[in-house]
């Protein structure tokens, strides 16, 4: 699927639209420069999910977690890790299992040590906005 997002409120529109048939557990890798919106999206979807507060990046802090009825969120930004082996001292692995969303910024960074991804949401900048362009790779319920 590919679609032109032309402002933030699209992009929280769509991450918000992402989660409402999710199947959990669920590993999305966010692609895209500094800037393209995978924070934005990633605001969308966890208000989706009900979040009501804020949603900040986690560029200083790793990982921020958000707690639901049902599941656990955790929204990763690995830009500024300098080693992957730094997530396995956090416990990654056992973040992104159960009945939880990841939401991992920067995945490139983590390999091979990040679980695989079940959906990838590429960004990129284009004349009209932003491209979003989403791949999953498990099959998700109709």
């Amino acid at each position: 699927m590919k679609k032109i997002i032309r402002s933030s409120d699209d992009m929280e529109a769509m991450g918000a639209s992402l989660v409402k048939d999710l199947h959990v557990p669920a590993v999305i890798y966010l692609h895209g420069d500094l800037g393209a919106g995978k924070t934005t999206l990633v605001r969308g979807a966890l208000h989706g999910l009900g979040h009501q507060g804020l949603v900040k990046s986690p560029t200083f802090t790793l990982v921020e977690t958000y707690s639901f009825d049902s599941l656990d969120a955790y929204h990763f930004d690995l830009y500024r890790i300098s080693d992957p082996e730094e997530l396995e001292y956090i416990g990654i692995r056992e973040f992104c299992n159960g009945s939880n969303i990841c939401f991992i910024e920067w995945p490139n960074l983590g390999q091979p040590l990040i679980p695989k991804a079940t959906m990838e949401i590429f960004i990129e900048y284009v004349d009209e906005g932003r491209q979003v362009s989403i791949e999953t790779h498990t099959p998700q319920p109709l």
